[in-house]
């Protein structure tokens, strides 16, 4: 015979129990009024042995509308003390929650975490003056550096946690691999992914970052990455790109990260191809390398330097400016050569006949700043360095994807041989400043065909090392204008769904109102291969703000003062203050710090 449950005996908690044993209901359990015992089991025989048991001997002399009457007293005690717990709970809950807000605003600030004990000593005494009732409350609210600590890891820990959980729903991603070292010197891998859903909504996170104790080589980083990705859960056969900063360790075809990585995919019988690229604003960068006029700069930083870098000579220089009427400013300090920091610096061009006077007045050496064709050369690079400049303008942003980057950029190349075809005919439109030292010096100083070919050269450059986006041009024009391509030289598997989608009007109009990067979105669930074809590239790296924002952060953690924060902490600060499309789950957290609200709380 099966052992009776007593759950399938439907016992019911009798009012007249109450007067006979100081027994209540109490969320479906049988209570003791008096001490807050609970009965096992919701029957008579057991609230009566625990009344003759505990409190027969105080409560026998009562007769049944005396116990009424005490029934009722102990009643309101309970609900007092429930209010009192129940407001307490408010309370330490509201506490914990400040706790956990301040730590991640402590996060994000890069602050370190003693930074919290000064926080709550301020808003102590700010609440001593304006609200010295609510001073407790304030006080409630931990916030000590081990609290902080512990708050930040955990935070961290549920953006992880989140990820994770949003990665079991992409259909692409890409990831971007770069290696930089800290103060101390230990080398920090980071990991990026971009990754797409199905209703191609697109998520950018640090994956992870590992420090790597050991060696840097290609190995080492693949197996990093590998490891990340399995841990991850993220199917290989959906990476669709590979972002590195071109480093031998990451490029090399055997060896290095790139080599591996399609190997890996090889064993996983991946059936796409793995597009690996070159960081696009770091590639814009090197391009600029090609003009090779290291040596103009090199003689404008000397001087620049020698100005700021003694005081008084910087002091005795604004005098100068001020005395000679210069509406023009003072100038930049510059100490290393970076390319798309020149335009500051080359306001040097706008002073170069002060800066000369001045440099006279010091006993300088001031023969390069009265040599002419110096002047051309120097003018020549403040005019395509501000083109640069603006280029890189173009390439940055949050929101960003690899088609606007990648119009940018050959709109850019078309510019360039626009101005080659212009200087060479002694067209200076779009060169101002070589405008202007053309007025200056002999027309046979200033050759335009040297300039012309400087302009060549760093075309060439340009579509050298953007080859790989001309291979990937009929997949960008796919995702900016799928109205706009020819069907017959569409691959075989998405004709059908292009000759669909190119023949709706609804669709057409939608893609008009909306835009290119959007309108992926509003592309029918019939067409399976179009969705998938639009999220692997919107899955790729466009923009490099987060990456960029992530070395902001290590540098600014990372620094003498901070470099003894653990492998840990030093993560999930990172975690937590480059968030983008994630956000913590602070009411969450604090619910199971909190705990739940106990049985003799629930009655109402």
């Amino acid at each position: 015979m099966a052992k009776r449950k007593v759950d399938f005996e439907n016992r019911c908690f009798q009012k007249r129990w109450e007067a006979e044993y100081l027994f209540a209901n109490i969320d479906g359990k049988a209570m003791c009024l008096v001490c807050g015992a609970h009965v096992a089991v919701l029957k008579k025989y057991n609230m009566r042995r625990h009344y003759e048991t505990k409190h027969e001997d105080k409560y026998k002399h009562m007769d049944i509308q005396q116990k009424l009457k005490k029934v009722e007293e102990f009643k309101k005690s309970l609900m007092v003390k429930q209010r009192m717990s129940r407001k307490a709970a408010s309370q330490s809950e509201a506490a914990v929650k400040a706790s956990f807000i301040v730590a991640e605003e402590i996060a994000k600030s890069g602050r370190p975490f003693t930074e919290g004990e000064f926080l709550k000593c301020c808003m102590i005494k700010v609440c001593e003056v304006l609200c010295p009732d609510q001073k407790q409350a304030f006080l409630n609210v931990s916030l000590s550096r081990n609290t902080v600590a512990g708050h930040i890891c955990e935070l961290a820990t549920d953006l992880q946690i989140q990820l994770f959980e949003r990665g079991k729903n992409f259909i692409a991603y890409s990831l971007a691999v770069d290696v930089s070292a800290d103060i101390t010197g230990m080398a920090q891998l980071t990991i990026f992914i971009r990754g797409v859903d199905s209703s191609l909504c697109v998520t950018e996170e640090l994956l992870d970052m590992r420090s790597m104790h050991g060696t840097t080589t290609g190995k080492d980083i693949f197996e990093a990455v590998s490891k990340c990705v399995n841990d991850m859960k993220l199917p290989w056969d959906k990476l669709t790109g590979l972002t590195t900063d071109g480093t031998p360790s990451m490029c090399m075809e055997e060896s290095g990260l790139v080599g591996r990585m399609c190997e890996k995919m090889k064993r996983e019988n991946c059936i796409g191809e793995l597009i690996v690229y070159h960081s696009i604003i770091h590639q814009e960068t090197l391009c600029s390398k090609a003009l090779k006029m290291e040596h103009v700069m090199y003689t404008v930083i000397q001087i620049v330097n020698f100005i700021r870098d003694k005081g008084l000579n910087h002091c005795q220089f604004k005098s100068f400016l001020e005395e000679i009427y210069s509406e023009l400013g003072d100038l930049s300090y510059h100490t290393e050569v970076r390319w798309l920091s020149h335009e500051k610096v080359l306001r040097f061009f706008e002073l170069r006949e002060t800066i000369c006077q001045f440099m006279k007045s010091k006993g300088k050496d001031s023969t390069v700043l009265l040599d002419e064709k110096w002047l051309c050369e120097l003018a020549f690079l403040c005019d395509i360095t501000k083109h640069l400049t603006a280029l890189n303008l173009q390439l940055q942003g949050r929101d960003s994807v690899i088609t606007d980057m990648y119009d940018a950029v050959n709109a850019f190349q078309v510019k360039l041989k626009l101005w080659d075809i212009q200087m060479k005919q002694g067209n200076l439109s779009h060169f101002p400043c070589c405008q202007t030292i053309m007025n200056q010096v002999s027309t046979t100083v200033f050759s335009h065909t040297y300039f012309g070919d400087k302009l060549n050269t760093l075309h060439t450059e340009f579509i050298r090392r953007f080859v790989k986006f001309e291979g990937q041009k009929f997949n960008f024009e796919l995702l900016s204008n799928p109205f706009a391509i020819d069907v017959r030289k569409a691959p075989v598997n998405i004709q059908m769904e292009l000759i669909e989608l190119q023949c709706s009007s609804t669709l057409k109009a939608k893609y008009d109102s909306v835009g290119p990067v959007h309108f992926s979105r509003f592309i029918p669930k019939t067409m399976p291969q179009l969705r998938l074809q639009a999220a692997q590239m919107l899955c790729m790296f466009g923009s490099t703000y987060v990456r960029e924002h992530v070395f902001s952060v290590i540098k600014v953690n990372k620094s003498a003062h901070r470099s003894l924060l653990t492998d840990e902490q030093f993560h999930s600060i990172l975690r937590v203050s480059t968030a983008q499309n994630l956000t913590s789950n602070i009411d969450e957290l604090v619910s199971k710090k909190i705990g739940q609200t106990s049985a003799s709380d629930k009655m109402a």
